[in-house]
Formats: structure tokens, sequence, C-alpha cells
């Protein structure tokens, strides 16, 4: 059983390297005052309404980890209850390494990217996969999307936190982008038609 939430990261052997670089007191007052959170928030309920990708960690029994890239609509990644995210589990090139490991070794990992705005969230805990629940498939499914769904995951929350935006290079998706896009085109078609107005203009001066 942990003291603070953040023991989840926190173990022995880091709080032993924050002492020796200098850190561990910051981070002890941190978990005194109440440190890192361990349910949805609507802080965290706001981030995932416009989360369409996500890193999600997992592990072999023998420790080994594995990190893969998921993707999706806008807030594939729902919540479920306070304590519990689930997504689709869409089909894919049919290695099942997620699945495989989820089935000797339950601790997870969630990493959340804003690159736009330099902003990211982690979450630990555990998740399970769930292939036999027809009115959970139905409720992450989303007409819209291509994807075919295979089965759900659910991934259980036993600490979060939002980490510092430093280091991070803002990158934009086609959605952000294509406002900005379409505004700059039009301008650049409204200077055509006048600088043609202009050239037939002098032609004829």
């Amino acid at each position: 059983m942990h003291q603070y939430p953040s023991d989840v990261a926190f173990t022995p052997a880091v709080k032993a390297v924050q002492v020796e670089k200098g850190s561990r007191s910051s981070y002890a007052r941190m978990e005194r005052g109440g440190g890192w959170e361990t349910t949805v928030t609507p802080e965290l309920k706001a981030f995932l309404t416009d989360c369409d990708m996500f890193y999600l960690g997992t592990a072999t029994a023998g420790g080994q980890p594995y990190i893969q890239y998921r993707g999706g609509p806008e807030g594939f990644l729902q919540v479920v209850d306070e304590k519990t995210l689930a997504f689709a589990d869409f089909g894919g090139n049919r290695q099942y390494i997620t699945v495989g490991n989820l089935s000797e070794n339950p601790a997870a990992f969630v990493f959340l990217m804003d690159y736009a705005r330099s902003r990211r969230i982690k979450l630990w805990g555990t998740a399970r996969v769930v292939e036999d629940d027809a009115a959970l498939l139905e409720r992450l499914s989303d007409p819209s999307y291509s994807g075919k769904v295979e089965r759900a995951i659910l991934f259980e929350i036993t600490a979060w936190d939002l980490n510092c935006p430093q280091h991070i290079h803002r990158r934009f998706t086609r959605k952000q982008v294509a406002p900005v896009i379409e505004q700059l085109q039009e301008r650049i078609a409204e200077l055509e038609t006048r600088l043609q107005r202009f050239e037939s203009q002098a032609a004829t001066e």
C-alpha cells in the first residue's frame, strides 16, 4: 500500500536519487500537500474530450516494457467512472503485444500529449482487456470512424500528474491547421484577383 499516490512512480530507488540530486525536499512538500490526483477531475475530463491520440505502456511478466501509439476519433479515450477510463481497441497489425502483456501483467501507463498547448498528463494504473461486453463496445464505437472495434481496454487509475511543459515542441493537427490554411488561401485568391485587375487596367492605359 502506498503512503502517497506518487509512490507508484517515486519508488525508494527514485527517492534515493532525488535525495542525491537535491529535489527530494520539494517533492516531499508536494506529497504532504495532497500530491497527485487519483480520480478523474473536471480538468482531466476536459483534456480527454479533445484527445485523439495517446501512448499506452505495458510490460511483460518479466518487466520488458512496450509503448504503443493509440489513435482514434476525438474523445475516444472515455471516462467510465471516477477511477476508470476505457477505449476501443481497433484492428491493426495483429501482433497483439499489448493484449498479450496485459494477460500476464496488468500494470499499465497512459501518456497524454497536447502538442499544440505544450501540455502532458501521465497516468499510472492497471488495465484489462474486455471482449464480451456488447454494451461497452457499442458505447466506445464511433460510426464516423473507419476503425473496426475488436475489443475494449479498461484502464483503472492509480495516480496521475499534469507534468511541466518544458521542452515540449509545439505541433498541430490537420484539424487545427486547416482553418489557418483556408484563411491564407482565401487571402491569396483575393490578392491574385486584385493583381489581375491592376494588370488589366495598366494594359489599357
